[in-house]
């Protein structure tokens, strides 16, 4: 399997006065394939959400540097990021982060609308496939949790994005409804060959992984097969 995403000795630190006091990342090297299924586990702090913003272009490493598909990101314009945040990766947040002032289809089609296509047949299309055929003119208030995760998980692939990254899609929901959830990620992840990234303290999420890893004070380790 070939190297789709590849970060090569990557750190991420915040600066207090003078000095680099607050590392969430340090010296990362990290090869995933495409279509490869990767769960990163940490506690709270350990750098996991640092780690999805560094590759989903929302922020830049101190030092060390990330491909996407052979090309480099560390080095893109402000433009040039949002523009691959636009077209290659897809986010599903534990919050959900849904417009409360529009319907579920207008909240599933706000991507298709940054990118100038606009695609009311494919809305239609996705909320079906997440399970919320007729819902579409819902506001998300009137949704229960599970059913607004959906909404996000609609919108984030809505585009079919090359890259899918998860952080705690699971964190506020019940453990049933979190393992339809991880079954519905899964399943659309796999069937567009996407790669995904899923971010999370939680072992239950540790079935959907090609592989695993741990994050702990910023450094990343394989863990130990007992």
């Amino acid at each position: 399997m070939g190297s789709f995403l590849r970060l090569e000795h990557v750190s991420k630190c915040f600066p207090t006065g003078q000095n680099c006091e607050i590392s969430p990342l340090k010296d990362v090297s990290l090869e995933i394939g495409r279509g490869e299924k990767i769960v990163l586990l940490g506690k709270s702090g350990s750098g996991k959400s640092t780690f999805l913003n560094l590759v989903g272009g929302v922020d830049v490493p101190t030092s060390g540097r990330i491909f996407f598909d052979r090309r480099e990101i560390t080095n893109l314009s402000q433009s040039e990021l949002s523009d691959y945040r636009r077209k290659e990766v897809g986010f599903i947040f534990q919050s959900f982060n849904l417009f409360p002032t529009l319907t579920v289809r207008e909240n599933v089609m706000l991507p298709l609308d940054l990118l100038g296509r606009p695609d009311s047949r494919k809305a239609r299309e996705i909320l079906s496939a997440v399970g919320l055929n007729g819902h579409g003119d819902k506001f998300p208030e009137q949704l229960s949790g599970g059913e607004q995760q959906r909404v996000a998980i609609a919108r984030a692939l809505i585009k079919e994005p090359n890259l899918i990254l998860a952080d705690e899609p699971t964190g506020n929901l019940d453990q049933e409804t979190g393992e339809v959830i991880l079954s519905l990620i899964y399943e659309v992840s796999d069937k567009k060959n996407a790669t995904l990234v899923l971010v999370t303290h939680s072992p239950d999420a540790l079935w959907i992984a090609d592989r695993t890893f741990t994050l702990k004070s910023g450094k990343l380790t394989e863990p130990e097969i007992s």
